[in-house]
Order: C-alpha cells, then structure tokens, then sequence
C-alpha cells in the first residue's frame, strides 16, 4: 500500500524500532469479526472466538445468512469490539452513543444492558442515521431511541442525564487504512489537528450531559497522538473532576504515548485495525436527577386494540411508555425527557400500526421477539427461509388457525406473518428482500 510520505516519517519517530513491523501490516490482509448477540436465541456453536471477550469471534459472515437477518450476529472488527467492551455497560444505566452509525458501538452496549435502562443511539448524519437505525432494529433491542442531531441539540435536552456517554469522534481515520485505502487519499499533515479540534467541539457539548458521576469512554479510529492522548490531556485540563481510569490491556493492546492508563491498538500487535480508547470518571458526588414523565397519548380506542393483540399473541409483558406518532405505535424506554424538539429517527421499538378496527404487528417487532414470547409461531427451515427472503409466500406441511404468527428461523424471530390455511404469506419487508 502506498502511505504518504509524512504518515511514514511521524510514525517511524514515534514507533522506532517497532515502524518496520508496524508498516509491514499495511501490505497484509484486514481482520475480519463478528459478535454474537445475547439478547436472540443462540443455537449455532462459531469457531474461533476472540480471547478475553463474551461474544467476539474472527471470521466473516454472510449478510444474506440466517445468522445475519435474524440479529444473531453483528459484523465488527476486533479492535473496535475493543471500545464498548471497556465501557462495560450494566443493567438499568442510561447510555449515550454520542456518534453511533453504523451501529457496531451501539448494538455492542445493548448487549450488556439486557433490555434494561435506555440508550440513546445518536447520529448526526440523516443518512447514517438510516442505515443506523436497521442495524438496531435487527438487533432487536427494546431499550434503544435513535437520534438524528447536533451534540449542541442534544445537550439542551439531556442536561447531566447520562450515566455513560461514548463517543467515537470523527477522526483522521488512520487505523482504517488497511480497511480502505482511500483514507489514504485525504491524510495530509494537518488532518489529525482539525480532527482534534472538532472532537473538542464536540465533547464540549457532551460534558453538559454527562451526570455528575458518570463515565465518559472516547475513543477513534487513529493513531494520531494529536487527536487521542492530546484529547484527553485537554479533558483533563478543562475539566478538573475528571479522572482517568486504566484500561487493561488485553490482546496485545498497547499503553499511550507517556499515557498508560489508556489503550492503543496497533495491526502489528493486536489481531484487528487500528483504535484509540479512554476511559474517564467524573470524581463529583453523583446528584439525584428528575426527569418530567412523559405521558402515553394513546387513545382508549387504540389501547383496547393494542391489548387485545397482546392478550392473544403475546407471552410476555412489555415494560415501558406507549406513544403512538400517526397511526404508528411505539414502545419507549421508560425515564425518557421530552423529545419532542429532537429530530428522532428511531422513537423507540415500533410496535405495529393502527388500521381500521385492527392492529397489525411490525416487521421491528417481530425482530425483538423469539417463539417463547409468543402463543403462536412458525419455525422455518432454511430452505424455507431462501423462498421467504425473496418475498413468495411458504406452503405449510399443515393447516393453522388463520392468524399472526411469529416467523422464525433457528429459534430466532424474523418479523410477523399471517396464516390462511396452509400458506405463510410474505410480509417480509420489499426494501430488505434479496436472493441467497
């Protein structure tokens, strides 16, 4: 790989004698990985587990695999598996994913949170936001609202709100070189100052919503000590209460430069790309925070709808607010403000839509779901599962009862679909359906 001249020169000062094996990896295969989602039902054993990690493996999936359609695997590099792992996030927190797209950071947090407390999944690009939004939705978490908005917005709702905020900054990219070589083509010596810069901006706004407390993890996908541990010297120096907590290196993470409290991750040390992380407590006495309730807007007609659906369908109880926006119903996680001046791309779990004197389930919901949440369910084979995909129908071995049913494959829910007889018609979103 050709690297500019000025990236060899910075590095080969700062690595010495490690630069030699360091710029031999730019020449040299990308590491591939993936996670295994806890929150579905696991019935596949995956090889070649990344060490010191809950659900980390090398290797590569099929995006058109049951694995993949289902959520029980999200594709992720093992560096950047890294960064929530160290944010170790725990049940009843209330998370900010302050720069989430394309969702690897954000479905990673969900995983420790089990369906508890809320996150916040925030990305200020409305068509990341998009791409963002399927990524959790395959995820099938319950607990997650994604934004679409300035830091600068965001922290005019969310004042000291947060337990944990992570925020992956937009950077110089170095570390993703390997990955795609066009970074290459916009890296130029000042890169990583105007990064940094923007970075600041940024957490300046994103300290305004940390709780007094709380912890913030930053981290990027750059070697550059401009942006990194420069980063976290100014946090330091800004914030006083701020206190940098040590990371333990794990896989061959490496300490920071006059830093080692923190972690950097190098291809010629660590099995993966390139990733910067830092993790800082605030010392201050954590505060007693109220939160306004937010009321549920449904009307009685659209509440008996929705109960009836759920008496008859449902196994489990759904805990947290109902709003409905338009026709639509969505479950919030509870504790939320008032959102209503945020641009909100995911509000929450979309339950289903209101239609005339009937509530039908979403393809989201069924997502979230597995066949012990039901009373009633149709598991698929995955010959079954390459005709549904593509959008035909499914003939049953066996007349049903005409009715919703779950569609799942390997224990896994795939969305809701209506039986007549013994045809399993196709509700399988257009936009998503392909040929495997």
């Amino acid at each position: 790989m050709k690297l500019p001249d000025k990236f060899i020169e910075k590095y080969r000062n700062l690595l010495g004698q490690e630069a030699d094996d360091f710029f031999a990896t730019f020449d040299q295969e990308a590491v591939s990985g993936f996670r295994v989602n806890p929150l579905k039902n696991t019935q596949h054993v995956f090889e070649d587990p990344i060490p010191n990690t809950p659900w980390g493996h090398y290797g590569k999936i099929s995006g058109k695999s049951p694995e993949h359609v289902s959520g029980l695997v999200y594709s992720q590099e093992p560096a950047a598996q890294m960064v929530a792992q160290v944010a170790a996030t725990s049940e009843h927190m209330r998370v900010l994913d302050l720069a989430a797209a394309p969702g690897g950071k954000s479905t990673h947090l969900l995983s420790y949170m089990n369906n508890t407390g809320v996150l916040v999944s925030n990305e200020i690009s409305n068509k990341r936001s998009k791409i963002l939004v399927e990524n959790v939705e395959r995820f099938g978490a319950k607990n997650v609202v994604v934004t679409n908005e300035s830091s600068d917005r965001l922290a005019k709702v969310f004042k000291e709100y947060f337990d944990l905020i992570v925020f992956d900054g937009p950077c110089s990219g170095e570390g993703m070189f390997r990955k795609d070589p066009q970074a290459t083509q916009y890296w130029h010596e000042g890169y990583p100052a105007e990064c940094a810069s923007l970075q600041k901006e940024i957490l300046e706004e994103a300290m305004k919503m940390l709780a007094f407390g709380g912890t913030l993890v930053y981290s990027t996908c750059t070697w550059s000590p401009e942006e990194n541990e420069g980063v976290v010297n100014w946090l330091l120096s800004e914030y006083d209460y701020l206190e940098l907590l040590p990371i333990e290196k794990i896989n061959g993470m490496a300490e920071g430069i006059n830093m080692p409290e923190v972690a950097r991750m190098y291809p010629h040390r660590f099995k993966g790309e390139g990733q910067f992380v830092a993790k800082l407590h605030d010392t201050r006495e954590p505060a007693h925070r109220k939160v306004k309730p937010v009321k549920s807007n449904l009307t009685k007609d659209q509440l008996n709808l929705w109960q009836d659906f759920a008496k008859k369908h449902l196994k489990v109880e759904l805990k947290g607010l109902l709003q409905t926006f338009g026709d639509n119903l969505y479950l919030l996680p509870e504790g939320l403000p008032d959102l209503g001046k945020l641009k909100i791309a995911r509000n929450g779990l979309h339950l289903g839509t209101f239609k005339k004197n009937r509530f039908e389930p979403s393809f989201a919901f069924g997502l979230a779901l597995s066949p012990n949440d039901v009373e009633q369910f149709v598991e698929i084979d995955i010959e079954q599962f390459k005709v549904y995909v593509t959008g035909n129908v499914i003939n049953l071995e066996k007349p049903l009862q005409n009715g919703w049913y779950l569609v799942s494959v390997n224990g896994n829910g795939i969305g809701f679909a209506k039986v007549t007889g013994n045809i399993l018609k196709n509700y399988f979103p257009k936009g998503l359906r392909f040929n495997p």
